[in-house]
């Protein structure tokens, strides 16, 4: 299943026309050729402008022991939600991604994350949608980070949104 028309960037604003999966594959070819163990790490962002809210979702290779890269995608909605809502929408956004790359980490062999940009402190407002988004993302079989442990989408994704 292939996503929406995507346009991905790198955290050099270089654009990419192809599909998350084709990034995906290409870039786990080039770099277990160059010898290096992965891992990869998906999370989003948003942030409120006014009327609009503006996401980011990260997909993160973490190279062991030799640093990371990451595709990046933007989005911006006019809508006027809750926290909880706009908290979901990220990880919704985010287990959108996890789903189409899944069989191709599967198939290299690379370990996947999913994080949530959701603190695990309950005088934290978006701590409210904590447990429905770990459930949501345990429930789809992938490994769960929430704040601080959750970089993908709180450094990654936050820098870009």
């Amino acid at each position: 299943m292939e996503t929406q028309q995507e346009v991905w960037q790198n955290m050099k604003g270089n654009f990419f026309l192809k599909p998350i999966t084709q990034l995906v594959e290409e870039a786990i070819i080039r770099e277990q050729a160059n010898g290096h163990r992965l891992k990869v790490c998906v999370g989003s962002d948003s942030h409120v402008y006014g009327e609009a809210i503006s996401y980011a979702t990260a997909v993160v290779f973490v190279r062991e022991g030799k640093g990371a890269f990451t595709f990046i995608r933007k989005e911006r909605q006019i809508q006027k939600i809750s926290i909880k809502e706009r908290m979901l929408n990220e990880v919704n956004r985010s287990v959108e991604i996890a789903y189409a790359i899944c069989a191709i980490l599967d198939a290299y062999g690379v370990e996947m994350e999913v994080h949530a940009d959701i603190n695990t402190d309950p005088d934290f407002k978006s701590n409210t949608a904590l447990k429905d988004a770990m459930g949501y993302i345990l429930g789809m079989g992938y490994v769960f980070k929430a704040k601080p442990h959750a970089f993908a989408s709180s450094n990654c994704a936050d820098m870009m949104v």
